[in-house]
């Protein structure tokens, strides 16, 4: 980390200046109800709430007390039957270079008439429905469809396996499951009707199944069960959007469940549509003109945010994209931002070193100047991706919107705010909180940390993005995230505030490292060694020591340019003399893949499982299952080594 600020040369004429955003975000800490009031606008009511907050059941808060309006329609209607009917809301494409454009007309009609087969099949407001889909534009239109009737959709990213898909579907009571045929990902298909099938052998409450045919292969239809999508949405009557209150549940969204079983997170529509939507406006200013690109997958709540719901609410026209970033060649994503001239792109840190691995020569192969902003999700960015970020990607002139929030938070919580006013971006940091985020750092005493102490963050005040509450899990929401200090939010992460009140976010509470009686995230291991400017990817994690309590071991992925006998020996030096003897890792190990899940997200749990001997649970998420053989085949070596040295 660094507090070291960066003067970025990037177009300010579209950024109001940081005296802006201290008086936005002043007036929402120091009158929320006014504030409030005036953000929900955004959206289009059928009637009017009473109130806009009601927090006499805390820590349970509702917000736009019995205001009532249909996210399907913000997101749709209004477009489609407007100015707006002709433009594209989707351009979607695949790795294998097909290509769909979707405009907001055509989005209405297919809303619709997937609309009209749920309600044909029985589904009503309130039932629940799982969707269980490829990237393909029929992933969206299930959840608005969903949204339209009021049934209460969740999205079951399509990486995960049949027991992942059951303990959802179970916990959530779904009626209706839709599907795909399969799915393409990296030159294979993936049989997802066939995952489905074997996961539906343990759920009762299924009782119809939707398929959308997409990769043309053979599956199993049960008769009575099992329809072709394409034979049930030819109806063209259009369906009325139900009237929901705004403290209606939208969808319930399953945590990733790294950390235990998974948390079925709801949110409703109210107070989720007006977040979301502001939230997109503040941190990117977009414009009408703009092509989005949150490279993300919708079963995550970043795609449910700001692939679906906040941009179609505010009209832009987004990139949709079915498959892996770096095939069929390391290029692919600059590829796609050049010939579809993409203006935003939002992806995650992992993504962006998992590239930065391959070299310069590819993005500098590629037109990458309609880029105007750039932004970074799901973790901690280190500063070494950041800076190539910034000068590969953006050509040291776009700023990095460096959000920082959670699946429970509904949106973006710190983060710069480009439309209401940035002061200068520091690599590493997610900057300043959005309006309504009250964020303090409480330390193990329970006090406020003084400016550059490390801390956990809690939020004081409640915000319409928050939550609603955990399907079947009230005693887990009352003590996991409002059960540490009073009525205030629990992150569950550590951070600093540094002299200029910037947030600096290090990771998961529950991933530290007690070295010699030191508590380090792992997050600030991983910096250091990324740091060293040779590596591409990090996973640490500690392992038992009798007498500093736990040691580093490192697992990393050098670039393709720094492979060499001495690059371990090289980051130990770099590391001892930039941060200090403490963050230099007991053991490193090199390899060339480490396990991923397809989101990009490295799971630390795994390599630790297998170095330990452990069984690693279920990979069937993982990117491919042969990082876990590079993971032991590594070990192997180290071993093997060892008993070399000591015979010697």
């Amino acid at each position: 980390m660094t507090d070291k600020m960066n003067p970025l040369p990037f177009n300010t004429s579209m950024n109001p200046g940081i005296g802006r955003y201290h008086s936005v975000y002043n007036e929402s800490i120091e009158n929320p109800e006014k504030f409030y009031d005036s953000a929900a606008w955004i959206l289009d009511w059928y009637s009017r709430w009473d109130s806009i907050l009601d927090k006499r059941d805390e820590p349970y808060y509702r917000w736009y007390i019995n205001g009532k309006l249909n996210l399907c329609y913000n997101a749709v209607d209004r477009h489609a039957n407007g100015g707006r009917r002709n433009k594209a809301a989707y351009i979607w494409v695949n790795e294998n270079g097909a290509e769909k454009i979707v405009t907001y007309r055509g989005l209405y009609k297919r809303v619709n008439a997937l609309a009209r087969a749920m309600l044909e099949m029985g589904i009503r407001k309130g039932d629940r429905i799982a969707i269980y889909l490829p990237m393909i534009i029929e992933e969206p239109v299930a959840m608005l469809a969903a949204a339209r009737i009021g049934a209460v959709f969740t999205v079951i990213f399509s990486g995960f396996g049949k027991e992942a898909i059951a303990e959802r579907v179970n916990d959530c009571g779904a009626k209706l499951l839709i599907t795909a045929d399969g799915g393409y990902r990296r030159g294979k298909v993936i049989p997802l009707k066939e995952t489905v099938d074997m996961a539906l052998e343990t759920i009762s409450t299924v009782e119809s199944v939707i398929v959308v045919k997409h990769t043309g292969q053979n599956i199993n239809m049960v008769e009575g069960r099992d329809y072709w999508y394409h034979e049930i949405t030819n109806d063209g009557h259009e369906v009325e959007p139900e009237r929901m209150d705004s403290n209606d549940p939208l969808f319930i969204l399953y945590t990733s469940g790294t950390t235990g079983k998974p948390k079925g997170i709801i949110h409703g529509n109210g107070g989720y549509g007006v977040w979301v939507a502001n939230t997109l406006r503040w941190a990117f200013n977009p414009l009408e003109t703009d092509r989005w690109w949150c490279a993300a997958d919708i079963g995550w709540i970043t795609g449910h945010s700001y692939i679906v719901f906040a941009p179609l609410i505010l009209g832009l026209t987004s990139v949709l994209y079915e498959g892996s970033f770096d095939y069929p060649s390391p290029d692919q994503m600059w590829k796609i931002i050049s010939y579809y001239e993409v203006d935003i792109l939002y992806t995650s840190p992992t993504a962006i070193r998992a590239l930065m691995k391959y070299g310069d020569e590819h993005p500098i192969a590629h037109n990458l100047s309609s880029l105007r902003v750039l932004g970074t999700v799901g973790e901690p960015i280190n500063p070494a991706a950041w800076q190539w970020y910034y000068e590969k990607i953006g050509n040291s002139r776009c700023p990095i919107i460096d959000t920082y929030w959670q699946t429970e938070t509904g949106g973006f919580a710190i983060s710069p705010a480009l439309g209401i006013g940035i002061g200068p971006l520091k690599p590493g940091s997610a900057t300043l909180p959005l309006p309504g985020i009250d964020p303090v750092i409480i330390g193990q005493d329970g006090k406020e940390v003084g400016e550059g102490e490390k801390g956990l963050l809690f939020f004081r005040k409640p915000w319409p993005g928050l939550m609603i509450g955990i399907n079947k899990g009230d005693e887990k929401y009352r003590s996991l995230y409002f059960g540490k200090i009073g009525s205030y939010y629990f992150t569950g992460d550590y951070a600093i505030k540094d002299k200029d009140g910037y947030f600096w976010l290090l990771g998961r509470a529950d991933e530290v490292l007690k070295v010699s009686g030191h508590r380090i995230g792992t997050i600030e291991v991983e910096d250091a060694i990324l740091s060293s400017g040779i590596v591409a990817e990090a996973g640490v994690f500690g392992k038992p020591h009798p007498v500093k309590g736990e040691s580093i071991v490192s697992f990393i992925v050098l670039k393709q340019e720094s492979a060499s006998d001495s690059a371990v020996d090289s980051i130990r030096k770099f590391i001892r003399d930039s941060y200090g003897p403490l963050f230099v890792p007991d053991e490193i190990h090199q390899v060339n893949l480490l396990p991923k899940t397809r989101s990009g997200k490295i799971m630390r749990r795994i390599i630790k499982a297998v170095y330990l001997g452990q069984i690693p649970g279920d990979v069937t998420t993982l990117e491919t299952e042969a990082s876990v053989d590079e993971i032991r085949d590594a070990i192997d070596r180290f071993r093997k080594e060892i008993i070399r040295t000591a015979g010697s």
